[in-house]
């Protein structure tokens, strides 16, 4: 005769639940191999972007910033001049002295 009514169930489950971290490892490398890669194709393309651009534009543009500038200069050596004579005239005009006791 066979008792049933403690018969213990089997689970089929794995011997280890932990996670197995090489699988994980395996994919951080793929990835960091992968952006380096793509890092590598983008500044290829952003330098031969950089060496089709036109020279001669940008020093063209450079000229014309440049007569800018220096009329900006020159402005701003006018105006400290003129300020210069205004502080001399005034120091070298007489002052009226005004007697408080009158």
């Amino acid at each position: 005769m066979e008792i049933k009514f403690l018969k213990i169930k089997k689970n089929f489950r794995k011997e280890n639940p932990k996670i197995n971290p090489e699988i994980y490892w395996k994919v951080v490398i793929i990835l960091a191999f992968l952006l380096m890669i793509a890092s590598f194709i983008f500044a290829y393309n952003l330098f031969v972007e950089t060496n089709k651009d036109d020279f001669q534009a940008i020093e063209n543009n450079n000229v014309q910033t440049g007569n800018k500038e220096k009329t900006r200069i020159e402005n701003a050596l006018e105006y400290f001049s003129l300020r210069a004579k205004k502080s001399n005239e005034i120091l070298n005009s007489p002052t009226s002295i005004v007697d408080p006791s009158l």
